[in-house]
């Protein structure tokens, strides 16, 4: 199973479903900005080190979708090297 699907399975989601960063941070309740600078962290890291990319990845936006994904899973080693980033939005408060 992919990051993707373990996200889209955990949000009730179809199976491959995609979304954008802005759906993510929504869907997750996590601020923009760190959802992107992880993003950014992917595309950097696809950059810097294609050696560590798999043979099936076959652009440095799906390598940093895949991080994105696989940081708002508590269970994979990337939450936790992320989740620094991981900022929950403050909520309104209506007066």
């Amino acid at each position: 199973m992919t990051y993707k699907d373990d996200f889209n399975k955990k949000y009730k989601f179809k199976k491959g479903q995609s979304h954008s960063l802005k759906e993510i941070s929504k869907i997750t309740g996590y601020q923009m900005k760190g959802i992107q600078t992880i993003y950014d962290k992917g595309i950097g890291a696809y950059k810097t080190n294609p050696g560590s990319v798999r043979k099936n990845v076959v652009s440095k936006e799906q390598w940093a979708y895949a991080r994105v994904y696989a940081a708002l899973n508590p269970k994979k080693k990337t939450y936790k090297i992320d989740k620094v980033h991981l900022i929950k939005k403050k909520k309104k408060v209506n007066l």
